[in-house]
């Protein structure tokens, strides 16, 4: 994998971490509105087209009500971002101490300001942008084992609710680019080589802007 591919995956897993774990702010809706895609069609530039559409759609105020309707609620949202629950059927499984465990291995920790289950979306999608430039072996395992049982479902669960709106484009993006990681962590990766394309061209300027 070039080092290029390498940093634009990292950037969307940052992206999709950032989306699931709190409402989108006016500046991460500007920077989505104005990104540009390539122009040879694909799965996964229809996502990106979508999801640029529904930023610049976008009203705040109405976001933060989608948002907290859809993963926060009362007692509970229309959403359920957590691996056990997907599962299990139950919240704080094995599958939680599983994901613990790994990330102990890793030498990964959740930071005292974070307050959700190491098995939340947000915080998987993160653990993979971290990981992004160790051995493509590391990735397999840790995507396959943690996220690729579990997203389908989470997505179509997002897809039936019924205040989804601009999250409906963000289910689609994360469905797009995480039935690619699942295709290529599901061959041979001794011998493979990357069949993604990531359709935009300016990704990261908005994470390197933040810094």
């Amino acid at each position: 994998m070039d080092n290029q591919e390498q940093t634009l995956r990292a950037e969307i897993y940052y992206l999709l971490s950032t989306l699931y774990r709190q409402c989108p702010d006016k500046e991460l809706l500007e920077f989505l509105s104005g990104l540009e895609t390539e122009s040879a069609p694909s799965d996964m530039q229809k996502a990106w087209l979508d999801l640029i559409e529904a930023a610049k759609k976008a009203d705040l105020e109405a976001l933060e009500d989608e948002y907290q309707d859809l993963f926060i609620g009362i007692g509970r949202g229309e959403v359920i971002p957590f691996a056990s629950w997907h599962r299990t059927g139950s919240l704080m499984e094995k599958p939680l101490a599983a994901i613990r465990h790994d990330l102990e291995l890793l030498g990964l920790t959740r930071e005292d300001e974070v307050k959700e289950p190491e098995d939340h979306i947000a915080a998987l999608c993160e653990v993979m942008a971290l990981i992004s430039s160790e051995d493509d072996e590391l990735q397999q395992v840790f995507f396959n084992e943690h996220i690729a049982t579990w997203f389908t479902a989470f997505v179509e669960q997002i897809k039936q609710a019924e205040h989804a709106k601009f999250y409906l484009a963000v289910a689609n993006f994360a469905h797009a680019f995480l039935t690619l990681e699942q295709v290529r962590f599901s061959e041979n990766i001794h011998s493979s080589k990357s069949k993604i394309k990531i359709d935009v061209k300016n990704i990261t300027e908005y994470d390197q802007s933040q810094q």
